[in-house]
Formats: C-alpha cells, structure tokens, sequence
C-alpha cells in the first residue's frame, strides 16, 4: 500500500542527502518518480546537499496544487509510482492535504523531507500538518497525515558535543529570537545571517559556537539563564 512518509530532523541531519539516495534507490528498482523542492539552498529549483549532490526537481509554489499536477502528468500518460518532497516544512498545508491525496487516491508513495521547528522552536505550518505534537489534555492523542514518521540516521552535534535538536538563527554574530519564520541561509558562518544546530541547554541560553570559542568557556552551569 502506498505511504506518505515524513522524514525529519533538524538541519545538519543530511535529509537532502538521504531524499536524493532515496530518488536514486526507488529509481534504480524501475519506479519512476517526480522530485518537488520549495526553498532550497541553491536559490533554484533543485534538491541539494551539502556534500555536494545536486538534481533539477519541479519548484514548489505557495499556488501549485500538488495533486493535480500529479493527476495532469498522469493524464499525459505519464507513470509515477512516488514522490520525493524535500523542504516539506514550508510547503502549505493544504499542499499537505493534497499530498495525502496523492496516496489515498492514486496509490503513489510520497516521501517528505523536512525540519519539524523554526529558529524560535515553533512548528513550521508543513511539519504541523504532517504531525501535530499531543494534545497536553489528550496525552497521546496524535492529530497527524503521516502514516510514518522517520528520523534521518545522521544525528548532528551541537558545538559543546551533546546531540543539536535545535535550529539557531544568528544575525551579525547574535542568535536571533524574533524574525520572519522563513529567511535565506544556511549552516555555517561566512555570511550576515546563517544558522546553527545547537543542543536544547545552549539554544535555551543562547550560546552558540563561536560566543563559546569567544569566552573559553562552556557556560553551561545548572543555574545559569
């Protein structure tokens, strides 16, 4: 049976990596498949990774009807057996919706790759639409679209060596706390705004990197912000 499968970790954690081996994967079986991507790091309409791999894919709009672009190449006699989604978290929800269509109505596979979180820890509308954490009235209680929902095998590491859970947006050497959901970077320094993975304690503290080299110190004591 066809699955709409949501792969997510924070950034770092090689999910435009893995969306490509997994084109690469199901093509090589004879499937054939449509790769979407919305606001990749390229500026242009690929998937990339940061080690480098690169593939053209069809441009995620805020206007794209997801489901009937599929119906439309099927129309065309085309064949498509899945879909691979990368940077899911800023697709729409109702593109969601229709992705979640996609399965239940034509049978194809759709793997979505993407952050759950924005720099200010808060969900992004994609991630939420394919999982809604529980209801703290109703423990357990799970509103979601996923039927599956993966974590990517790569686990990066926040500067003091803990595991990063947490996106950092950092402005001029400072980490940010407000600011649009949405804004243009990626990881590593070099440029005005870029972002880090940090671990909860230290997103929480605002310490990042390079404010740590700056001191010589962790700053990491129980009682400290």
């Amino acid at each position: 049976m066809a699955e709409l499968v949501f792969h997510t970790g924070p950034m770092d954690s090689g999910k435009s990596t893995l969306a490509l081996q997994m084109d690469h994967a199901q093509s090589a079986h004879d499937r054939q498949g449509v790769r979407y991507a919305m606001h990749d790091r390229s500026g242009g309409a690929r998937i990339t990774s940061r080690i480098g791999l690169s593939v053209e894919a069809v441009e995620v709009t805020d206007s794209l009807d997801l489901y009937q672009d599929v119906v439309a190449r099927l129309s065309r006699g085309g064949r498509i057996d899945y879909l691979i989604c990368d940077e899911a978290q800023f697709y729409r929800p109702e593109q969601i919706d229709q992705l979640a269509r996609v399965v239940d109505d034509l049978g194809v596979d759709v793997y979505c790759f993407g952050i759950l979180a924005d720099f200010r820890t808060a969900l992004f509308p994609g991630s939420k639409r394919l999982l809604q954490p529980p209801d703290r009235g109703r423990p357990g209680a799970f509103v979601e679209l996923a039927d599956r929902v993966v974590q990517p095998p790569v686990s990066p590491l926040c500067w003091c060596g803990r595991p990063a859970t947490h996106n950092a947006r950092i402005v001029g050497g400072v980490m940010a706390r407000e600011g649009d959901q949405v804004g243009v970077g990626d990881i590593g320094g070099g440029s005005e705004i870029h972002y880090e993975v940090l671990c909860r304690r230290h997103h929480r503290q605002g310490i990042t990197g390079e404010m740590s080299r700056a001191t010589l110190s962790e700053q990491t004591l129980p009682f400290d912000g």
